[in-house]
């Protein structure tokens, strides 16, 4: 997949250089003339840098900058700010608000590919993510369960599953699917934050899978958040036609049209509170066990396997 960047700049001018000075790494371009542009892409699209000048109309540079760094989404997104030359106050300004780099107008081609190229590798080194959500990937969250067995901790696992994401991926399109699935990582990101421990994990396995670690203290509290916070959310998402009679028209695996409910929120939870896990392999088999037996109950809700390690080797029904 081709590097993406958005370069911001009210001067098209400008705009043009830089996206022919780009263009020799072959880096898909994304443009916006102003700072509310530029957010509604930095929303939008799953970037992997910013070019940002520092004045620019509607919403200035390092107000751009201060929002992107401050969402839990976006925090990890790269931004170079571009200063006019001699605008001291400016650098300082755009780097207390949290810009990764600077750069001066008028600059070298070739310093400012560099400067890409180097802050490209450090996010790259730094974040092993999704690149979807940002959030950590499946290697961290392996790395994660790993570290836990091994310290012996009391903890609790989370596997988390959207409801009926296909049908509404078929309805309303790929971009609005991403933007379910981002919104549902902040939705993770929120209520962890507020209920949960400092030590917490939230891992994206990939498509609408998700993974919080947190303790047996907290895991109930922490679930019925989650669940609360996205069935409030959830009608945002649909059309007003959909949203009133509270389903959509999909399709089966025959092609027969049928009534599919809205999106909900199934949690298999997993947990070491009642007897020992050996290897990850476990946690992960216990938790798509429970995850089904939650897709299974109509709407959104949580499981938990409250068996022993006897019990889980013998019997199936947590």
């Amino acid at each position: 997949m081709p590097i993406k960047i958005l370069v911001v700049d009210d001067d098209p001018d400008i705009r043009d250089i830089l996206k022919l000075t780009l263009s020799e790494e072959n880096y898909e371009i994304f443009e916006a003339p102003d700072g509310e542009e530029a957010l509604k892409i930095i929303n939008a699209k799953p970037l992997d840098l910013v070019l940002l000048d520092y004045k620019i109309p509607k919403v200035d540079g390092r107000q751009v900058c201060r929002l992107i760094k401050k969402d839990l989404l976006l925090r990890h997104l790269p931004v170079i700010m571009v200063t006019g030359k001699g605008d001291i106050s400016d650098k300082v300004n755009g780097i207390d608000a949290g810009a990764d780099d600077y750069i001066v107008k008028p600059f070298e081609p070739k310093e400012l590919l560099a400067r890409i190229r180097m802050i490209l590798r450090r996010t790259e080194r730094d974040l092993e993510a999704n690149p979807l959500t940002r959030l950590p990937g499946n290697v961290s969250i392996l790395n994660e369960l790993s570290r836990r067995i091994e310290n012996k901790p009391r903890f609790s696992v989370c596997y988390i599953d959207l409801n009926k994401f296909k049908a509404y991926n078929d309805k309303y399109g790929f971009e609005h699917g991403d933007e379910v699935i981002r919104e549902t990582a902040r939705i993770l990101i929120r209520a962890t934050q507020a209920l949960g421990n400092t030590d917490d994990f939230i891992g994206h396995i990939g498509g609408d899978d998700f993974v919080v670690v947190t303790t047996p203290q907290t895991v109930d509290t922490l679930c019925k958040k989650i669940i609360e916070d996205f069935d409030s959310t959830v009608p945002t998402f649909y059309g007003e036609k959909d949203r009133k009679s509270g389903f959509i028209i999909g399709r089966d695996r025959k092609g027969m049209e049928q009534k599919v409910p809205l999106l909900s929120i199934s949690i298999g939870v997993v947990s070491n509170e009642f007897g020992k896990i050996e290897h990850v392999a476990h946690v992960g088999e216990i938790g798509a066990e429970l995850k089904t037996i939650a897709k299974g109950i109509e709407g959104s809700h949580f499981v938990k396997d409250r068996r022993t390690a006897d019990r889980r080797s013998g019997e199936r029904e947590p």
